[in-house]
């Protein structure tokens, strides 16, 4: 039975993941073994223990760190049960006539050839029982020849990598290199990851995820999926409303939307701003200083917080992005409106010589001059044969032909026309992109016609946006310009790309792409 008291905010103190040790090292390749695992873990003071599925028995998982150009193999181990903690619905693709519990591992952000980016199709049982369509690897291959960024991994298995996120495969992927380290950032324990996410509960501590949609004018199978899921509470690193005790000082965050559905529209109560130093491919050049952060989920930010002027204060760090986004229902101020709290209450360990440089780094430049195609990419709103919402992109279905063919080395344009009325994270596997601008365009116009018609001049990316990014926010009734840069992967192959609303990924809202040789 759902839980309906609400759970006391910061009581718990926030965990921080542990970072994954290799089995070995040598000349050639770091070697690293990750289990998945089902385990019992507390997360608020007042639940029993919740079942959880775990990267190493851990939710969220372990950290991963790297270097630049550090080449790295990880066997990804399932050990889960032959039955899954949550619902499944067999009626969606990838779930019909399939082992119910399947999972595989997709470094998200990481460069990487073909066979060990995580495809959908490319997914294994316990003990590596592969039967799907693709040969897949059991070592996965990471050359990390890319800029530091905050990345992270996470399940991807076709048509349930809502419920195996959900039930806790998720962890932080990080690459150093040596100009992060020249900079004189906040470091050791005053650099912290934070995955935010939400979640609900039933009275026994268990995960509650809904076995169909809430509507009732069709009959739909049971379980159905959901056109999204939010949770009543937010979890940061794997506790509800956790606390941080903090010295006043600089502290660097690295923050991440890993929530299914649920975007982030952040502020701290104490009115400071985040000093934004890095987007979800790495460094921007220039520290930006905002009040607000959004982050759609998989989208993530990597900020600096001064708490030096707030010795003995509590910063709250809070959330108002209604849901669904934009035009959903605002975030109730006593519990998703909250995320977690800085208590400034330690004292000043040692000094703080720690400093925020005027100049981060350099973005490898996107100019329109050498974009050598344009592709219009509709995101399009449908039902399916029981009535349920269906979101398509290109109007086309997951195991429909490759329309999308772009050549190793270039540079195109791709303009994300979103015709629906939600906010869609759409990410990119294997390159990274520039966002370009937004323009508003006539819905209806479009619909009957196929032609753009734009009502407003285009309107470029938000600060917090200006970086290189794997995931971008394409907003209802306008046309989101992106330069996906295939020069910055050596590897040839399919990939694919997808909103990362996982619920819509899950049915249908997801699509393949060939990067083919020039």
């Amino acid at each position: 039975m759902r839980l309906k008291k609400r759970l006391t905010p910061f009581t718990d103190p926030l965990p921080i993941p542990k970072t994954l040790k290799p089995v070995s090292r040598n000349s050639r390749f770091t070697f690293y073994i990750v289990r998945m695992i089902e385990r019992f873990q507390k997360l608020h003071r007042d639940l029993p223990p919740t079942r959880i599925w775990g990267y190493e028995g851990q939710y969220p998982g372990p950290t991963i760190e790297v270097k630049r150009n550090e080449p790295v193999r990880i066997l990804w181990l399932n050990q889960l049960p032959k039955r899954h903690l949550l619902p499944v619905d067999k009626t969606i693709h990838g779930a019909r006539r399939t082992p119910e519990v399947r999972t595989v591992v997709h470094a998200h952000g990481v460069v990487s050839p073909p066979d060990s980016d995580g495809h959908p199709d490319a997914w294994f049982t316990r003990g590596f029982r592969q039967t799907g369509p693709f040969f897949q690897r059991k070592i996965y291959r990471y050359p990390n020849n890319q800029r530091a960024a905050t990345l992270w991994y996470h399940d991807h298995a076709l048509g349930i990598t809502r419920l195996n996120v959900y039930a806790g495969l998720a962890g932080f992927y990080l690459v150093r290199d040596k100009n992060e380290m020249s900079l004189n950032l906040p470091k050791g324990k005053f650099e912290i990851p934070l995955v935010i996410q939400d979640r609900s509960f039933n009275r026994d501590g268990s995960l509650f995820y809904p076995r169909r949609p809430e509507t009732t004018f069709r009959r739909l199978p049971d379980p159905s999926i959901v056109p999204e899921f939010f949770g009543d509470t937010n979890l940061v690193n794997g506790k509800v409303w956790p606390f941080l005790n903090v010295e006043p000082r600089k502290y660097r965050f690295r923050l991440l939307n890993g929530s299914n559905s649920r975007f982030y529209t952040l502020r701290l109560s104490s009115g400071q701003p985040f000093i934004l130093i890095g987007t979800d491919g790495g460094f921007i050049q220039r520290p930006a200083r905002i009040r607000t952060l959004t982050l759609a989920p998989a989208e993530r930010a990597d900020v600096i917080l001064d708490f030096s002027r707030f010795k003995g204060k509590t910063v709250t760090m809070i959330n108002s992005a209604p849901a669904p986004f934009p035009d959903g229902t605002p975030a109730p101020p006593r519990t998703t409106g909250l995320v977690m709290q800085f208590r400034v209450k330690k004292p000043l360990s040692f000094k703080d010589t720690s400093s925020i440089p005027e100049r981060l780094g350099t973005i490898p430049p996107t100019p329109l001059s050498r974009v050598q195609k344009v592709r219009n990419l509709s995101l399009v709103e449908s039902t399916d044969r029981f009535g349920r919402l269906l979101l398509l992109l290109q109007n086309k279905r997951w195991d429909d032909p490759i329309t999308t063919k772009p050549r190793q080395g270039s540079l195109e344009l791709w303009q994300l026309i979103n015709t629906t009325e939600d906010t869609h994270p759409i990410h990119l596997h294997e390159v990274h992109f520039r966002i370009l601008n937004r323009q508003p365009f006539d819905v209806n116009h479009f619909r009957r016609t196929g032609k753009l018609r734009f009502t407003g001049s285009p309107v470029p990316p938000s600060p917090g946006e200006r970086g290189l990014k794997d995931t971008v926010r394409a907003h209802p009734g306008q046309v989101t310009r992106i330069i996906p840069h295939f020069g910055l992967t050596p590897f040839t192959g399919e990939f694919v790309w997808h909103c990362h609303i996982l619920e819509h990924e899950d049915w249908e809202m997801m699509r393949p792409y060939l990067i083919v040789r020039r």
